[in-house]
């Protein structure tokens, strides 16, 4: 005869392993320090700011 399994363990235990996965994902896309956020939006500020100045003001002056 074979082993006898539980069925509710089973499940919990897939359960369990299912979040595992899950929390890893989340951990790659939104587990980012204060600096790296700070330096992200810093880098995008100077190539916002360096767009700006590149920019030809098409008005002409009154």
């Amino acid at each position: 005869m074979g082993d006898l399994v539980n069925l509710k363990q089973v499940r919990k235990r897939i359960a369990r392993d299912e979040a595992a996965k899950q929390s890893e994902t989340n951990r790659a896309r939104f587990g980012r320090t204060k600096s790296e956020r700070n330096r992200d939006q810093l880098q995008a500020k100077r190539a916002s700011d360096t767009l700006d100045q590149h920019h030809i003001d098409d008005r002409t002056p009154a």
